[in-house]
């Protein structure tokens, strides 16, 4: 039992020291063209920034470069377990090329990405091609003590490695060596592939200082969120305190009165109670305006589509609202894109001086992508105090980005992106 065990691991071992040895041939003879390849085109069109081209350029050879760099990731996940973390930000598709392609070269993520193709067409060629040298190496010395020498040296010495051939028993010191490769690339291969992978983690891993910009990043939005609950309830608060609880006492006086005056001045209690029932519909139109603005109530039974439609129905422009989208966001992220649409489409109408207002939802991957176009004056900017400001940190609590295209003389086209699953 014990021999047939042994012989399983063996036949294991062997079977991932010739699939190890197979993969990092495959991935050598894959890493020079295409490293080599995108690190020429980037170079070429970074230079050519300067005269425009680079701008509409740019941003797919960088898309390309991070293909590349994904595919890298999912090979060392799946063949040796290494995991390299990917923290790329995410860019705005309606973003101008200006924007687009600049805020892909600030990415630290796509710096490491440009970092790593040289260091992948050099040493990571090597770690790559050394475990099927090391494995299918040994089989020259084999041959070579058979008699091959003769043939490879043409009365000259044939060297294997360190060792130089000239007869017979130099041969078998060849092959000496390569048993004792052989044995090495038994115990080594699977462990140099990984070596490649911890190679290409060590450059295209996210180091301690961004990680320590995440965590600063997500304490910024953590306590803008924490603000903007703070803020909220005490709006609510001054609304019901000043609008339908004002209105209710009000009422609860108006009541009093028609009590006293029920049986002295009949007339006049009927136009109290009159005055009390438009009392009491006023009060609960603020109340059903309050609700609706902390959360619609077609947003929780209908979905973030028809809520923003619903809302584009009660704006003073004309508005057409696209929506393409698969299934439904988790609730607080449906909340966020709502208020963030909202607050841009209020934007539009007081700011902008437009007629016409377009809206589109779509998926794209996993980020939801939100649109607001208008074709007013242009000249909107993300400032402190501003409308756009308070939706980028609304957005931010998401990891959600905002962007603004918005020329002198229109039209402004603002994108929001909300990463998240769509049920």
């Amino acid at each position: 039992m014990n021999t047939e065990t042994n012989s399983g691991r063996a036949r294991a071992r062997t079977r991932e020291v010739l699939l190890a040895a197979v993969q990092g041939l495959a991935l050598a003879v894959a890493v020079l063209p295409f490293s080599v390849l995108f690190l020429v085109l980037t170079l070429v069109s970074v230079a050519l920034i300067p005269i425009g081209v680079g701008l509409v350029t740019t941003p797919p050879i960088l898309t390309a470069v991070r293909a590349l760099a994904d595919k890298r990731r999912e090979l060392a996940a799946e063949w040796c377990g290494v995991r390299i973390p990917s923290v790329y930000r995410p860019v705005p598709a309606g973003a101008n090329p200006w924007t687009r392609t600049f805020a892909m070269l600030h990415d630290p993520q796509v710096r490491r990405d440009l970092l790593w193709l040289p260091v992948d067409m050099t040493a990571g060629f090597v770690t790559a091609l050394l475990p099927a040298v090391l494995l299918f190496y040994p089989f020259e010395g084999f041959a070579v003590a058979a008699g091959l020498w003769r043939v490879l040296a043409k009365d000259e010495t044939y060297w294997y490695g360190f060792v130089p051939v000239t007869d017979q028993p130099s041969a078998l010191g060849a092959a000496a060596t390569a048993a004792v490769l052989l044995v090495a690339a038994y115990r080594l291969t699977p462990r140099l592939l990984t070596a490649h992978f911890t190679l290409t983690r060590a450059v295209l891993g996210a180091d301690q200082g961004e990680l320590a910009e995440r965590v600063r990043v997500l304490t910024e939005t953590r306590r803008d969120a924490v603000d903007t609950s703070a803020a909220e309830l005490r709006r609510i608060e001054r609304d019901l305190h000043d609008g339908a609880q004002a209105r209710l006492v009000a009422m609860g006086m108006d009541l009093g009165t028609i009590e006293m005056l029920l049986d002295k001045d009949p007339a006049q209690a009927k136009k109290l109670l009159s005055q009390a029932r438009r009392s009491s519909a006023e009060a609960l139109e603020e109340l059903r305006d309050l609700v609706r603005g902390i959360h619609p109530p077609v947003l929780a039974e209908r979905g973030l589509g028809d809520a923003v439609r619903a809302l584009a129905l009660r704006l003073p422009l004309p508005s057409e609202v696209s929506v393409e989208l698969s299934g439904r966001a988790e609730a607080p992220v449906e909340s966020a894109a709502y208020f963030a649409v909202s607050e841009v489409l209020t934007n539009a109408v007081k700011h902008s001086g437009a007629d016409r207002l377009w809206v589109d939802l779509h998926q794209a991957g996993d980020l939801l992508r939100i649109t607001v176009t208008d074709n007013g004056r242009g000249g909107a900017v993300i400032g402190a105090g501003s409308g756009l400001a308070g939706v980028e940190r609304r957005l931010g609590t998401f990891d959600g980005v905002l962007a603004v295209s918005s020329p002198a003389g229109g039209p402004t086209l603002v994108t929001m992106e909300i990463p998240c699953v769509l049920s």
